[in-house]
């Protein structure tokens, strides 16, 4: 992949996860607004865990990691490409029919053991409830992220990247209708959710089809390329159920105070814009391309497109990260105060995000590292580190909650994921150069850290001057757009000024 397509192609994932980040600040909005902060809102978040949670699991965590770079290679080498995505197909879906039975027989077990706090009110039996109408979203999800994985494989980005977009516009327009003809918007939200599935499928499989990978459902075979693949995956899905279960300890320590795992939520759901553009986008364009490379004998161009990548990524997250820890309150005010949202859960949501805000470098920098090892087929190295993460957050989560209250789960995510980061970059040092950053990286980085510095005095000072404003019920949001303004404005001059970046070469990556 040429240095231009690498750029086009995390521009087009960027591009389309901004879009749906987008979506997902509204569909926030909404819920925020409609339901708001409370045990409806919390019993939602923990029902919709589940399937996410799954879905991580198995096919975004452990099945891409496995199955992307095989199936790469077998496109670069024009070895039987189609029947493996049609074995993979096929056994993926017989797991995962036996998965979504199981979680609804044992839904009651799954909600105890994910927010036990909620078992001493009502929140338990409406968590339940909901579990059982949104869990089967796993399935149409892990299908379609499949799907989703061959067109990445061939380059053909863009559903792919549209796909979740669905899952927002669907979600939206159900709760307005709601709203509008009195029923409980609750329901409406809850039962949308496997609907978006089916939809999401339904795209990317004709995708797949139109790229002349037309997989239809059969009966599960086992296969040497199979077993390899479940090799790989078992180690990679081990990694990413750590990580779930990090999240899953933070909504434990979080579910026994009211209204904390929707104020984390919501949190969640601001840093995962920069997060979503940014890292996700590094993560689907860097893995494919990697692993042609380094089939191919090509470790001058694996360290280009891993360089390249680090620099575009830290280019947008440092800057995105110093906007979360100096506004999170005008960001949050504006963007959720309103409704069900006081003013109370917006200044907990702002506390949340600035911590949050911490952290984002690390998760999006995890997202280019981790590539190094999967490319190789290595998902065992990752997991030992993601134990390590694992007992860091939990230790800090769970020991600081009744020190600290409901904050502590942020605060060991950050934590967590920075000792995870460390451990990715000093496992990567055996690779040899190609896991090192080129001369053009580290003459770049200290210059997007002073652009990041400059463009945060310039955001301080203008929220100090637009502090009255962002107040003001009628103009706020026209006030947070000026201060979002000064801050692209600030460090997209002083990164062209100090050398950060050249606009030439986005600009061209745009256009192509």
């Amino acid at each position: 992949m040429k240095p231009i397509r690498l750029m086009s192609g995390f521009l087009t994932v960027g591009f389309w996860t901004l879009m749906s980040r987008i979506l997902g600040f509204v569909r926030e909005i909404l819920i925020l607004s409609l339901i708001g902060p409370g045990p409806m809102m919390d019993a939602f978040v923990a029902a919709f865990r589940l399937p996410n949670m799954f879905r991580r699991f198995f096919a975004e965590g452990a099945f891409n990691a496995a199955f992307v770079p095989m199936f790469s290679k077998k496109l670069e080498a024009d070895t039987e490409a189609a029947k493996f995505a049609r074995d993979a197909l096929n056994g993926l879906a017989f797991v995962v029919l036996i998965l979504t039975a199981l979680a609804m027989v044992f839904m009651p077990a799954l909600v105890w053991a994910t927010a036990g706090g909620f078992a001493e009110d009502a929140r338990f039996d409406l968590t339940v409830g909901f579990g059982k109408i949104v869990f089967p979203y796993i399935f149409f999800m892990s299908l379609s992220a499949l799907f989703s994985g061959i067109l990445n494989a061939t380059g053909r980005f863009a559903v792919a990247a549209a796909a979740p977009v669905l899952l927002n516009i669907f979600v939206i327009i159900a709760m307005i209708a709601g709203h509008y003809s009195g029923g409980e918007v609750i329901m409406w939200l809850i039962w949308t959710i496997p609907l978006a599935g089916v939809a999401q499928l339904g795209l990317t499989w004709f995708a797949a089809a139109q790229a002349g990978f037309a997989l239809r459902p059969g009966r599960p075979r086992w296969t040497p390329d199979m077993k390899k693949m479940v090799l790989v995956a078992i180690p990679a899905a081990l990694a990413s159920g750590v990580m779930q279960i990090n999240l899953v300890v933070g909504q434990l320590a979080a579910s026994q105070f009211e209204g904390a795992v929707s104020w984390l939520f919501a949190a969640d759901r601001l840093y995962q814009l920069p997060l979503g553009v940014v890292g996700i986008a590094v993560g689907i364009v860097l893995l494919p391309d990697l692993s042609r490379r380094l089939m191919a004998g090509d470790e001058t161009g694996a360290r280009h497109a891993f360089s390249r990548a680090a620099e575009i990524s830290l280019a947008l997250t440092i800057p995105s990260a110093v906007a979360l820890m100096i506004i999170p309150l005008p960001l949050v005010t504006v963007l959720f105060a309103r409704g069900a949202t006081g003013a109370d859960d917006a200044a907990a949501i702002a506390v949340a995000v600035s911590i949050y805000g911490l952290g984002l470098p690390a998760f999006v920098v995890q997202k280019f590292l981790q590539p190094l090892y999967f490319a190789r087929e290595d998902t065992k190295t990752p997991f030992r580190f993601a134990l390590v993460a694992m007992v860091v957050n939990a230790a800090i989560a769970l020991g600081l909650t009744s020190t600290i209250g409901w904050i502590a789960p942020a605060i060991a995510t950050t934590v967590a994921g920075w000792v995870m980061v460390a451990l990715l970059a000093i496992g990567a040092r055996r690779m040899g150069d190609v896991a090192r950053f080129d001369a053009q990286f580290h003459k770049r980085i200290w210059r997007i850290l002073a652009a990041s510095t400059i463009m945060g005095g310039c955001l301080w000072m203008a929220n100090v001057a637009l502090t009255p404003a962002l107040g003001m019920a009628g103009i706020r949001y026209g006030a947070l757009l000026g201060l979002v303004a000064v801050g692209i404005l600030s460090f997209f001059g002083a990164g062209q000024l100090l050398g950060a970046f050249k606009l030439s070469e986005i600009k061209g990556a745009v256009r192509r």
